[in-house]
């Protein structure tokens, strides 16, 4: 191997430098000039003062492109048993930096674009047919110096590759190791030439001999390496002279660096000692300072605990704990690590706890006396303690709220409505107590219980205890809302002063954040002006008047804070109201985050409005408990049509103040005063429902006198008025009853059952104005009441059933027009009472209406089946007695003398009842059937329109009966086209 530290470096064409060395090609701006990279030393030397650059010889680092010598970093033994290496092409730092220096990752630039093959794809288009031929030319011409050159490396090669292939191929392994038993023995195989006896000549030649090979292996294996080295070797051995020369430079900058700090301490002496001392007297300065105030403020700290069991004995929570908040703040910012204060905050921290439980007591004990209080006493927020000079009633409550509300105790309504539960109970007892006190029959001895009180009081007398117990719930619902608003308005004023500060805050920190971005320059500038000019002077007063300003800020905190703590004892000596608005006031504008989140405060207003929502549904509970306390033994069943009307008057009346007063729509009481309207309904209708029934069974279907009482009635609902009109009392001067019932000018004959029925339903219409919500409920009910009438009206007269039921003797047609007559007066007045339901009705209820509609096509069929019974009687009649017709003289017949006496039977029966009309068109359908009976009986006879005798008897009889029928009343000019009795001739 090469000996020699001198190297000639290997020429270039072009590019040469000042001694024929190869110079690289770079860029000589200085916005292009990197810092030189140092080689390590691998093979040192004496350094010889010449200061040759590095430029000088060819690049080490740039060029990657081909493995060069420039590639080789360490000296080939290194190489060759360096283990560690698995990369023998990575950069010349690896060995001294390690192995990450080469494999760190360089992100692409994003301003490059991303090259693939498709965009050569053009050029290569372009140029292939000419690559072609060069490519071709290139097989027929090789270059001559190409060739030998090639010629001379291939034989080169092929002769290395021979020579070491003579080499075993074992030792070419990676994992040769003789360590290993296998690989020793195929390397030196022992065997073959030792000897149990000992060594023999054979076994010395083939030792010899074993000796000469890997001899000779190892001289192919060099001479190899030899010829490798002697291909590399100039650029191997310049970069160890480049090594040389780094190291003349790095002996000159260690030279420099020593007159640097020659120089660097003669300035210290000269310039930096006074002015350093000066500031080591003003530090100590400050700091006597600021020991001071230190004393200062642990003397207002421990005044602390005194001051708090001043204040707590004045019940003025929130000073105190604005106190004791200020106390730990200081504790744990400006007296940290006090060994005096060391258990001071524990016991603030206790004192914190009892006077949390204190103000929930004390918050507890206003709740229970406030609401327990007589209702009608003023004012209607309770003050405990009563001063003259108290400058609200108010205070009390705000205070307690307000310590509350620091503390995050924000389960204080709770409290209250626990009490509120318990005020409304006694209320109920109190006015229950009350009632009971004033009726000698109750024996509160005896009667030991409420509802069982209640029950024994007539109505009256409990209407009265249910509208105390009405009023006593409107003022105490008054007075939770007056206190609710004492509440809310704390914690508004709490949730805007959060706002408030936050608002503040951000402009601080706005404000300082430009200060910031722009006196750090400025005093950069300053200071680098100072050290380029060397004025030490400046530069002192620069940080001393830093340091000032340093010490003012926690000297101001520290005297600020010693002030609070100074203040919260002279509050202790002052006026209750005074100190509850200081110390709220301080509280607030403080920048301690010790209120609630205006999330949590908005909770709190939230669950404030639910409170008074719950104290309505309270009082609507207990005044359900009346309600049903009373109801327990059906009595309010059993009320009259008026006195449930009062009660529901007084309920929605006490629904509606509460809504008004709470602005919450409570429904329990309007449910049980709905299901016992229900209840009221259900009985309503029995009773009239059996009232009718008991009518109209004792019914003897006669027209009845109407009194003028049911005129003025029926009177009353054509002028619009659908309710009952008083009851007036008998006179002298009473008009007298008539036969009929006057309506738009018609003459309606009715039973009495009917009149009553009238009234029935205008009690129902009655009831629905008094009380709407039952409604839907009620217009079932006459419904039925409706229907009942029409189908036993139908049993009793059509079917008959009057003749068991009243013993009439038969059913005559008198009783059959009487009855279609009032069916007609009930359908008039069905639209009529469809109409007033549907004012009372929800839209969406309208579906109900319907049942009228059914109601009056079930009258009109009862009515058209009436009016067929009644020709059905005249055509049975006809029947009978046309049968036993004869076409013989005398004339007019015996038979059709019969027919008209019939005929004028039946007219009387019904003229009076139907009107005109009516009898017009029963008559005409009568008359039909008499000439269907005649016709069939002309035809049996055999009587034909021939002008014969028998002919002319006919005319005679059917004449008679013409003149006979046209003389009724309302029949003059009815015509009766008799001509139809004949058939016609073929």
């Amino acid at each position: 191997m090469a000996s020699s530290h001198s190297s000639s470096s290997v020429p270039r064409p072009g590019g040469r430098g000042r001694d024929g060395i190869y110079h690289k090609e770079r860029d000589r701006s200085p916005s292009c000039r990197r810092p030189l990279r140092l080689l390590p030393d691998v093979c040192p030397k004496e350094p010889t003062g010449e200061g040759r650059g590095l430029c000088d010889g060819p690049s080490v680092v740039a060029e990657h492109d081909r493995w060069t010598v420039y590639s080789s970093k360490v000296n080939l033994p290194a190489a060759l048993n360096d283990p560690r290496l698995a990369k023998r092409e990575s950069d010349f730092f690896t060995k001294s930096w390690g192995l990450d220096f080469a494999e760190t990752e360089v992100m692409p630039s994003f301003y490059l674009p991303n090259i693939t093959r498709e965009h050569f794809g053009p050029y290569l288009q372009e140029t292939a047919q000419r690559e072609k031929i060069h490519e071709r030319c290139k097989t027929i011409c090789p270059n001559k110096d190409d060739v030998d050159a090639v010629s001379s490396i291939t034989t080169n090669h092929e002769k290395s590759r021979a020579e070491l292939e003579q080499v075993p191929k074992i030792f070419m392994k990676p994992d040769f190791a003789l360590e290993d038993p296998a690989i020793f023995g195929a390397v030196l195989p022992w065997s073959h030439f030792t000897s149990a006896g000992g060594k023999s000549s054979r076994d010395v030649a083939s030792s010899k001999l074993l000796q000469e090979k890997l001899s000779h292996y190892l001289d192919v294996v060099e001479v190899s390496i030899a010829r490798q080295i002697s291909l590399r070797s100039e650029a191997f051995f310049h970069a160890m002279s480049s090594q040389h020369e780094l190291q003349d430079q790095l002996l000159e900058t260690q030279r420099a660096v020593a007159i640097l700090r020659g120089r660097t301490a003669a300035m210290d002496r000269v310039m930096c000692q006074g002015p350093l001392e000066a500031l080591r007297t003003a530090l100590t300065r400050n700091n006597c300072v600021k020991l001071h105030n230190k004393l200062k403020l642990m003397a207002a700290v421990h005044q602390t605990q005194p001051t708090v069991q001043l204040l707590l004995s004045t019940s003025e929570f929130v000073g105190a704990l604005e106190l004791i908040a200020t106390t730990k703040e200081v504790l744990q910012q400006e007296l940290q690590g006090i060994h005096s204060f060391r258990h001071l905050g524990s016991q603030l921290c206790e004192l914190e706890k009892l006077i949390d439980k204190m103000m929930v007591e004390d918050f507890s004990m206003y709740a229970r006396s406030d609401l327990s209080r007589s209702l009608r006493d003023e004012p209607q927020v309770l003050e405990k303690v009563q001063k003259p000079n108290a400058d609200s009633i108010k205070d009390r409550l705000g205070s307690l709220v307000f310590g509350l509300l620091r503390q995050r105790k924000l389960d204080f309504l709770d409290i209250y409505s626990d009490e509120m539960i318990l005020a409304a109970k006694a209320i109920v007892a109190q006015c229950v107590a009350e009632s009971v006190f004033h009726i000698e029959e109750i024996d509160t001895e005896v009667v030991t219980k409420l509802a069982e009180q209640m029950r024994l009081m007539t109505f009256p007398q409990w209407f009265e205890l249910l509208k105390s117990v009405f009023d006593s719930f409107l003022l105490f619902l008054q007075r939770i809302k007056a206190t609710l608003s004492v509440i809310r308005n704390v914690v508004q004023e709490v949730l805007d002063s959060n706002q408030k500060n936050r608002l503040l805050e951000e402009a601080s920190s706005s404000a300082s954040a430009q200060e910031s971005s722009q006196d750090p320059s400025l005093l950069q500038g300053e200071a680098e002006l100072a050290y380029l000019t060397h004025e030490g002077m400046f530069i002192s007063d620069a940080l001393n008047e830093a340091q000032q300003q340093q010490a003012a800020a926690p000297q101001d905190q520290s005297s600020a804070t010693g002030s609070r703590i100074q203040q919260g004892r002279a509050e202790a000596a002052g006026s209750e109201a005074t100190e509850s608005f200081v110390c709220r006031e301080q509280s607030l504008m403080s920048g301690e985050n010790v209120m609630p989140t205006e999330q949590e405060m908005n909770r709190v207003i939230t669950n404030i409005q639910e409170l008074l929502y719950t104290a309505s549904d309270i009082s609507h509970d207990r005044c359900v408990k009346v309600l049903t306390a009373r109801a327990k033994d059906g009595s309010l069943e059993r009320l009259s049509s008026a006195e449930f009307v009062c009660l529901s008057q007084a309920v929605e009346g006490f629904v509606r103040d509460t809504e008004e007063l709470c602005g919450r729509r409570s429904v329990s009481l309007r449910g049980a005063l709905q299901s016992q309207a229900n209840r009221f309904v259900h009985r309503f209708h029995e009773e009239r429902k059996t009232k009718l029934s008991l009518l109209l069974d004792n019914e003897r279907w006669k027209q009845a006198e109407v009194p003028a009482e049911f005129q003025d009635l029926v009177n009353s609902i054509a002028d619009g008025r659908i309710t009952l009109p008083e009851r007036k009392t008998p006179g002298p001067n009473d008009r007298k009853p008539t036969e009929f019932l006057l309506i738009d000018g018609q003459k309606y004959a009715v039973v009495g059952t009917v009149l009553l029925l009238i009234r029935i339903f205008l009690e129902y219409c009655q009831c629905v104005n008094d009380i709407p919500s039952i409604a839907t409920d009620m217009l079932t009910r006459l419904s039925d009441l409706l229907k009942h009438f029409n189908s036993r009206s139908c049993q009793l007269v059509l079917g008959a059933g009057a003749l068991q039921v009243v013993g009439l003797k038969t059913i005559t047609t008198k009783n059959l027009a009487l009855a279609s007559r009032c069916l007609q007066l009930v359908v008039l007045y069905i639209p009529i009472i469809k109409t007033h339901f549907k004012t009372k009705l929800q839209p969406k209820q309208f579906s109900v209406l319907r049942h009228f509609d059914h109601i009056t096509k079930d009258y009109n069929d009862h009515i058209s089946e009436i009016s067929a019974k009644l020709v059905a009687i005249m055509d049975s009649l006809f029947e009978k007695v046309l049968s036993k017709y004869e076409v013989k003289a005398p004339m007019p017949s015996a038979c059709f003398r019969n027919v008209c006496k019939q005929m004028a039977k039946m007219h009387e029966a019904i003229s009076e009842l139907l009107p005109e009309e009516q009898t017009q068109m029963l008559f005409l359908r009568i008359n039909a059937g008499f000439k269907m009976h005649l016709k069939r009986q002309l035809s049996r006879l055999g009587v034909i329109n021939d002008g014969g005798p028998q002919h002319g008897l006919v005319v005679v009889d059917v004449a008679f009966y013409t003149e006979n029928i046209q003389v009724l009343k309302s029949l003059e000019r009815l015509d009766l086209n008799m001509a139809e009795i004949w058939e016609q001739k073929r």
